[in-house]
Parts: structure tokens; C-alpha cells; sequence
């Protein structure tokens, strides 16, 4: 999912066949000029996906706000891999522009696995403690030189009172869709809550169910950091209302010891996705729309912490 204002009004995703990659692959990397290449259809909208022979996965932006991403992913992930409990896609090459294509663009190990957004979960208790455990382990990694949440990671981590002109004018654009005064009441409340007060910790930025791997019915790896940063990591708890229910979340809360504040503030964060998300992509996306309704539909549905 998306969120600054700048993509509303970006132009029209580029299209990227597979002759283009094919050149970029064989012209950049010619070891692995002779390895099938496979388009790969996905829910998101930022990258174009194409499987390279059975074990590589080539990624390239699609659109200029996601320029950015791929660059910080390769930059960053192999600095937290060894850190943490689940697979990430690490960066194996980074590609550069080339043959008209205008960006950076990344080669990273296959992931085995199923969508989650898609495939089922065996348990979400267990499910909710190896998510807890893998935030556990990103808030612990030193974060000092990282880099600080802002425009190019869409603001995810920052305050919700520098994004809340933008949920208010959403909210507004989705008259007939949602309930706006119950969502204007849960993102008052985490407007209210008092803000992270410690230094900023590493945060994935867009953590919902489309950005999981499932695989023997358990997580099996966490996808896609394009809008990974430093800030404040309420952020992340957006996955306790996109995937998890009542008893559930309970157990997330509880291992990641969420006090009532930033539990508000995540679940803000669960509405700032939500509505973002629903307001862009309304009519085109209805991967990422079935899952901002159901985040919305969660955190209206419970009740905070105290």
C-alpha cells in the first residue's frame, strides 16, 4: 500500500514487459542470462515481478515514488537479516537503469511460500507470536544510522498528527463506503494518545497480510521493505487488525508488551492504511481494498487496551 499525497498524482504505472527485463537481466548479469524469466502477478502495485529461473525473483519500481525503495532495500536488508527470525528477501545484485528502464532494480532469493492475504493461517495465536517475535527482533536491532521515516517512506513512523489532514480528507472521499464517524472517533483516539517518546526503532512500514508468506500453515517470511525506516514502531502493529482477530491479537499485545498508547497509535495507524489505501485504490486494486476493509472492520470493532 501507498500513501502520500505526491502518488495520487503520479502518472500512469510503467509498464514493464518481459523483452526489457530479459535485455537488463542478460546485458547486467550474464551469469544468469541462460535461467527462464517468468512474469509473476501480485496484489501490489509499486513493482513488477518477474520469477528468474526457480530460485531468483527480479523487482523493478513501476512508478517514481517507488524509485527509492529499491535502494533502500539493498542498502539495508542484508544489515538486518542475520537478526531476524523469519526469511526477508535480501538483495543477491543490484540492478541499474538501462534499456530505456529508468530506476534501480533489485535481484533477491525466491521465497517459498503462499500469500497470506490469500492463504490460510493454521493457527493465528501461533502466527501472532512469530510476528511479535520478528518486531521484537527489528526494535532491538540498532537503529541510530538508519533512515529517519519521512516522504520517501510515505511517513510511516512518523506522528499521526503529520498525517492527519490527509485521513480526514480520505475519510471524507469514502462517504458511502465506510462509517466515517466511527473511523474519525478511533483515529481521534490515537491522535490522543501520547506519542513514542524514545528514539526511533527499525520499523517494516507496511506490514498487512499481502506482504506475509505462508507456508505449512505458519509464517514463513516477511516480504516487501520498501517503506522500511526509523520511527515510531506502532506502525507495524497494523498487522494485529489486517490478519489477526480478538484472541489473537491479545497474544500479539501481550509479547510485544504494547502499552495502552501504543496500542491506540496502532491501531491509527491500522485506520491510516485503511483509508489510504480504499480512497486510491477503490476501483483498481481489489487485493489490497478487501484488506483495508477488514483492518477497518477490526479496529472499529475492538475496544483499547487501558
Amino acid at each position: 500500500m501507498t500513501g502520500s499525497d505526491a502518488v495520487n498524482h503520479e502518472p500512469p504505472l510503467l509498464e514493464i514487459g518481459e523483452p526489457l527485463v530479459r535485455r537488463l537481466v542478460d546485458g547486467q548479469f550474464p551469469r544468469w542470462s541462460r535461467l527462464p524469466l517468468t512474469p509473476f502477478a501480485s496484489g501490489g502495485t509499486d513493482n513488477a515481478i518477474f520469477r528468474l529461473g526457480d530460485g531468483l525473483v527480479a523487482r523493478l519500481p513501476r512508478r517514481e515514488s517507488a524509485a527509492p525503495q529499491a535502494l533502500r532495500e539493498q542498502t539495508w536488508l542484508p544489515r538486518l537479516a542475520s537478526h531476524l527470525p523469519l526469511p526477508i528477501p535480501t538483495p543477491m545484485a543490484a540492478g541499474s537503469p538501462g534499456e530505456g528502464y529508468p530506476w534501480a532494480w533489485t535481484i533477491c532469493p525466491w521465497l517459498e511460500g503462499d500469500n497470506a492475504a490469500t492463504a490460510g493461517v493454521d493457527d493465528l495465536c501461533q502466527a501472532a507470536a512469530d510476528l511479535a517475535a520478528f518486531l521484537n527482533a527489528m526494535g532491538s536491532i540498532d537503529a541510530t544510522d538508519g533512515p529517519a521515516a519521512g516522504v520517501e517512506n510515505h511517513g510511516r513512523g512518523l506522528s499521526l498528527r503529520v498525517l492527519d489532514r490527509r485521513v480526514r480528507t480520505d475519510i471524507a472521499r469514502l462517504s458511502g463506503e465506510i462509517d466515517g464517524l466511527a473511523v474519525l472517533r478511533v483515529w481521534d483516539e490515537a491522535l490522543a494518545a501520547p506519542p513514542w517518546g524514545r528514539p526511533g526503532a527499525w520499523i517494516h512500514g507496511d506490514l498487512h497480510p499481502g506482504n506475509l508468506l505462508v507456508k505449512a500453515g505458519r509464517i514463513a517470511a516477511v516480504l516487501d521493505f520498501g517503506l522500511m525506516g526509523v520511527g515510531d514502531p506502532a506502525c507495524d502493529l497494523i498487522i494485529a487488525w489486517s490478519l489477526l482477530e480478538a484472541a489473537s491479537r491479545e497474544v500479539f499485545r501481550q509479547a510485544l508488551r504494547a502499552d495502552a498508547a501504543m496500542w491506540a497509535r496502532g491501531r491509527g495507524w491500522a485506520v491510516f492504511n485503511a483509508v489510504i489505501a480504499l480512497a486510491f485504490y477503490l476501483e483498481t486494486n481489489p487485493e489490497l481494498c478487501a484488506i483495508s476493509r477488514r483492518m477497518l472492520s477490526e479496529a472499529l470493532s475492538c475496544r483499547s487496551p487501558r
